[in-house]
């Protein structure tokens, strides 16, 4: 008896031993912290550096590629509002205060201007006679002009298959000097770049934010067993609808035998309220303004506060002084290469502050 009792106890036995030697894996592992991070730190100062050494880049044997993509800077001239009224506000005060020449026309002259502050260079061919006199000054686009190698030279290149060399010593280039190199000139509002970038950034995002609707957006939390497949199915398909223009609906439901419950809307377009976009916009801009030094109330930027930006008349007053007097000595180069006076200007006066007479009209 007691054999059988052996017997019939020792297998149980054995699948106790079996269960207490596999329970400690079987048991959850305790819950503890977790700390992680997003991303990898990046240096303020990166690989980018780099292109400082190299300066520009030769071509064929024929000219320089210039130190910045001029395609990148013609785009971004139009990426936001602040980056490019105060250059348009610049060339029309200087196409004012112009006296046309017969070799140099208003047309050209703006044109050359709006190079210049968009580029950092500004270009202009001699057209001669046979005799050797200048019959005028044409205007040559920047963006697709090139230094030659050799000094005087100068080529047009729209592609690796159009290109044309100038007549020797018949451009002049007007460059705003480069720390890094002497071949091209470089904008002065660079540093103002990333700002520009986020500014538009920031205005594309909440467009496309408002256009696909996703400013009403919530989400439908349905945990009602009343409903049917059916149902659900309809009910997708009507919110769907209500995407993009016209989403501005009404949703009708109707759930017989439901729950108080059953049907939740939890809000998720929160972000409308909550995030930086007028911070992002003002930051953004005061940074375009200061690269550009254009005080804000010339360009109709009206203000946050109550006591204003003070006495536009002045502050016009200051900016012609500080930007548009040097612009003009700068264009004024022209007559040191032609060996006379074309470029010449009249003062820049705003009618009605201190006794200035008003301006004669533009001929």
């Amino acid at each position: 008896m007691a054999k059988h009792r052996h017997r019939r106890h020792g297998p149980r036995s054995n699948t106790y031993a079996a269960q207490a030697a596999t329970a400690p894996s079987l048991a959850s592992p305790p819950a503890r912290a977790e700390a992680f991070t997003f991303g990898d730190p990046v240096a303020v100062l990166d690989r980018r550096e780099l292109l400082d050494y190299i300066e520009c880049w030769e071509v064929n044997g024929k000219y320089y590629e210039p130190p910045l993509s001029w395609d990148g800077l013609a785009k971004s001239f139009r990426a936001a509002v602040h980056h490019s009224s105060p250059i348009y506000l610049k060339r029309n005060i200087l196409v004012a205060t112009y006296r046309p020449h017969p070799l140099l026309s208003r047309q050209d002259f703006a044109a050359l201007v709006l190079d210049f502050q968009i580029f950092g260079n500004a270009y202009l061919e001699r057209i001669g006679s046979r005799t050797g006199k200048a019959l005028a000054l044409r205007h040559a686009l920047a963006k697709y002009m090139r230094r030659g190698i050799q000094p005087g030279r100068y080529w047009w290149v729209r592609g690796w298959k159009d290109e044309h060399e100038f007549a020797p010593g018949s451009v002049l280039h007007l460059r705003e000097p480069d720390i890094n190199q002497e071949i091209y000139g470089l904008p002065e509002y660079l540093a103002a770049l990333n700002s520009t970038w986020l500014n538009e950034s920031a205005t594309l995002f909440r467009r496309r934010y408002y256009k696909n609707g996703s400013h009403a957006g919530f989400i439908f939390y349905m945990t009602d067993a009343a409903q049917n497949q059916t149902d659900v199915d309809n009910l997708r398909e009507a919110m769907k609808n209500a995407k993009g223009p016209g989403n501005f609906r009404n949703l009708f439901m109707y759930a017989p035998n439901g729950k108080k419950d059953g049907i939740q809307i939890i809000p998720v377009a929160e972000v409308a309220a909550k995030d930086e976009f007028w911070n992002i916009k003002n930051v953004t801009r005061d940074d375009q303004l200061a690269a550009h030094r254009v005080p804000p109330q010339l360009l109709g930027i009206m203000p946050n506060n109550t006591s204003g930006f003070g006495d536009v008349g002045k502050a016009a007053a200051v900016m012609a002084y500080n930007e548009i007097g040097p612009l003009q000595a700068r264009f004024k180069e022209i007559n040191d290469w032609m060996g006379e006076e074309v470029v010449r200007f009249a003062p820049f006066e705003i009618p009605g502050l201190d006794g200035a007479p008003s301006p004669e009209p533009i001929r």
